[in-house]
């Protein structure tokens, strides 16, 4: 695990350039790109959402797409449209700007409920289909969606399928004083994402992505995640649980954390500490909870106490 582990410090490191005082939102997204998952980034507007977007796209290599979604944008406009040639009397497919391997898709919550269904096939298949013929969509490929908490009018919230598709949920927040101080200094001249360099190759990328799905999960450890996600089901302040993809996610996630820290297998810590950020989008509250202004996070964090760890050698045989 030690080149994943070089290829993740590669990546973060670069992206500190630009990213400044947000190590463990960073080291989340990498975890996203290593399971080929997307991010939803909830956060007021200035944090550097669509920097770090760009950055990750930049250290990379990758091409980079941004949609600005609005209520009166269509399903073509995020995933192209077939125009007929009058020269070849053809039609020709013009594809849209989800057709890149870093997707950002800004203010997502603001596209109407028929737009928003526009990107799930894409999200979950890598495919998308425009008048019965199917187009892959480039390797690797990755959302970065997000959605202004505080902006409630003129949107609409994202539906539960949805929610669902996202891997990691992460909030970005307002940099510390010394922080901010650092970023007026980074950003006098020029913006810093500007000359930013690439650092990794897709196919080291793709290495990468393959080698942490080899990052041993325990048997106790699974048990562990399924109680986790099961637990969201039957507590009595939640509407909607926790789906098995939630469980899968968690399960992945926790593989890339292990591999990011050197370890070849998974630890109840790793599983403690992305719990939140991979089960809380998917916690739907039932109307009793949220007129006591409960948030899935706090039951999120209330289970993850509740439940016990498991203990033991966790490593497998031979390790």
């Amino acid at each position: 695990m030690e080149n994943i582990q070089k290829f993740a410090e590669t990546i973060i490191a670069n992206i500190e350039k630009v990213i400044v005082g947000k190590r463990s939102a960073v080291e989340l997204a990498i975890t996203g790109l290593l399971c080929q998952g997307h991010i939803l980034i909830e956060d007021v507007p200035g944090v550097g959402k669509t920097v770090l977007a760009k950055s990750i796209a930049k250290s990379l290599g990758c091409t980079f797409s941004r949609i600005q979604f609005t209520p009166d944008m269509l399903p073509s406009d995020v995933i192209g449209v077939s125009i007929f040639n009058q020269i070849s009397r053809l039609f020709e497919f013009r594809p849209g700007p989800i057709l890149a391997q870093i997707v950002l898709s800004d203010e997502i919550n603001r596209a109407t409920p028929k737009t928003q269904a526009a990107l799930l096939e894409a999200m979950e298949e890598r495919q998308i289909t425009v008048d019965g013929i199917t187009h892959p969509l480039p390797k690797p490929f990755m959302v970065l969606a997000t959605q202004n908490p505080i902006e409630y009018e003129g949107t609409f919230p994202l539906p539960e399928a949805q929610l669902d598709r996202f891997l990691i949920r992460l909030e970005l927040g307002y940099p510390l004083i010394d922080d901010e101080i650092n970023i007026l200094d980074r950003q006098q001249f020029q913006h810093p994402v500007d000359s930013l360099a690439q650092v990794v190759s897709e196919e080291e990328l793709k290495s990468a992505q393959e080698a942490i799905k080899s990052v041993y999960v325990a048997p106790m450890v699974k048990r562990y995640i399924v109680e986790l996600s099961r637990a969201t089901r039957s507590h009595p302040d939640v509407y909607l649980g926790a789906s098995p993809r939630g469980s899968l996610a968690l399960s992945r996630t926790c593989q890339a954390r292990a591999a990011i820290l050197g370890r070849d297998f998974v630890l109840p810590d790793d599983v403690k500490a992305l719990a939140l950020p991979t089960l809380s989008h998917r916690v739907i509250l039932g109307p009793a909870a949220r007129l006591r202004d409960l948030t899935p996070g706090q039951i999120v964090s209330e289970i993850t106490a509740k439940i016990p760890a498991p203990g033991g050698d966790l490593r497998g045989s031979g390790k």
